[in-house]
């Protein structure tokens, strides 16, 4: 289960400039011995570029073919080169963190694999420890107007983004 603060090991703090830092960055972590077996939170707003993120790891690792969102199917599995799994969690829909484990949780948490993990705060108490936690929000650049719509990550605002390594694979993972 996830302690409400888990320790911080380790911190980086990251600006991408446009989508092509995000993919560096995967692209970096991606190459790291450990990250097949790594758990990741994702934390953000609507549109900060969780699920961009995810794509580019996923693409870094070899991923073929098509890269979605689960917000609507919860999981999404991915079969990495030479047999190793990813699952994506989304849990934006969710109410209650107990539909978590209506959808399959700690089965999934159980087996070995890369689990990346969408707004886990919407199940909270039911996950392990991350080895990261990612919070990416949208720079404040002072000249951008309220246009009424989400942003995305592939809209070419700056982000910032803290890393926290809070096992010690995470630390392996900062580098």
């Amino acid at each position: 289960m996830t302690l409400a603060h888990p320790p911080i090991l380790g911190t980086r703090l990251l600006r991408w400039a446009g989508e092509a830092d995000c993919a560096a960055f995967a692209q970096g972590l991606a190459a790291r011995p450990g990250i097949g077996q790594a758990l990741i939170e994702l934390h953000g707003t609507l549109g900060a570029g969780k699920t961009t993120f995810v794509r580019h790891l996923l693409r870094a690792l070899g991923v073929q073919g098509r890269i979605k969102s689960p917000t609507y199917a919860v999981v999404e599995p991915y079969e990495l080169p030479g047999g190793a799994m990813a699952a994506h969690f989304d849990f934006y829909r969710f109410d209650d963190p107990r539909e978590a484990l209506d959808a399959g949780l700690r089965d999934t948490l159980a087996e070995a694999g890369l689990r990346l993990i969408e707004w886990p705060d919407k199940a909270a108490g039911l996950l392990p420890v991350p080895d990261l936690r990612l919070a990416i929000a949208i720079a404040d650049n002072g000249d951008r107007g309220d246009n009424g719509r989400a942003s995305s990550a592939e809209d070419g605002e700056t982000r910032e983004i803290r890393v926290d390594a809070c096992t010690p694979l995470g630390v392996e993972l900062l580098g």
